[in-house]
């Protein structure tokens, strides 16, 4: 439950600030009357989103032994690699995320309705098609085999109705939050997460035998933390805990998280200016 929490509550976070700072230009430049535009926008993307995740989970129900196994790792394998792209572009471009989507806006008020509507579909529909992407991988990676993907779904979900609660907390200035902090918190948090993905993709592909490589059980500690009850479920959960991993597995999970941990929170070249509260563009 707590890795679908975190990856709904960012992707989450950075869909409503999206949509936050949209609306928000738009009254600031006395456009508020193609704020519907946004909105359209918006409820079309949450839609298709909705969609691309439903054929995902039903896609993955179709397959079984190895197939199953083939769909699964190459699911979670793409959901980590497209996590760690987003989490380094955020990185990077969280501080001028207000500016470019402000620079886009004049153009497309320019050019009319539609390219203001599809500004604001295209933009969630990317957060939205990436959360859809990450619960699957999340719910098939983290989840205990004694069927916990219904709680891992929750999780998203909480995760999403936190999100647009403080979505509209910032817009409304009920808030102020550290966007920078806040993304790089929950930026370290995922790093540990993607981890466990790519060392549950590395294991169903190894099952599958696409992946033949260091084959032996690297340690068995399940008498011990068992992987599906108790402390080792919560552990599973949280960051991909598995009590008997193979020698590839234990491998990708470090080799992961020092290489990407690494990169991650390195110190900037330059101090880059920490992003501003939504609130403050309603001013």
């Amino acid at each position: 439950m707590g890795a679908t929490f975190v990856i709904a509550l960012r992707e989450g976070l950075e869909a409503t600030l999206i949509v936050s700072i949209l609306l928000a230009y738009l009254r600031q430049v006395g456009r508020a009357d193609r704020s519907n535009l946004v909105w359209w926008g918006t409820a079309l993307a949450v839609v298709m989103s909705t969609a691309a995740g439903s054929v995902i989970f039903f896609a993955g129900a179709e397959f079984e032994g190895t197939g199953e196994q083939l769909f699964e790792g190459l699911v979670t394998l793409s959901a980590v690699i497209v996590l760690t792209w987003m989490i380094f572009w955020m990185r990077r471009q969280g501080a001028r995320l207000r500016g470019d989507l402000q620079g886009k806006v004049d153009m497309a008020l320019t050019a009319g309705g539609f390219a203001l509507a599809s500004l604001a579909f295209f933009a969630v529909l990317r957060e939205g098609v990436e959360t859809a992407l990450f619960f699957y991988a999340a719910a098939k990676g983290t989840a205990a085999p004694s069927g916990a993907e219904v709680a891992q779904i929750a999780g998203g979900v909480l995760g999403l109705a936190t999100a647009a609660t403080l979505g509209i907390l910032l817009y409304r200035g009920g808030i102020k939050l550290d966007l920078r902090s806040f993304f790089r918190l929950t930026g370290t948090i995922l790093v540990v997460v993607a981890a466990g993905l790519f060392a549950f993709s590395l294991h169903e592909l190894q099952e599958a035998g696409v992946l033949p490589f260091l084959p032996g059980i690297a340690f068995d500690i399940s008498s011990v933390l068992p992987d599906d009850a108790g402390v080792g479920a919560v552990m599973r959960g949280l960051i991909g805990y598995h009590a008997n991993p193979s020698w590839l597995e234990v491998a990708g999970w470090i080799g992961y998280l020092t290489a990407v941990g690494a990169l991650f929170l390195r110190p900037d070249a330059v101090p880059s200016q920490t992003a501003a509260p939504v609130s403050s563009t309603t001013s």
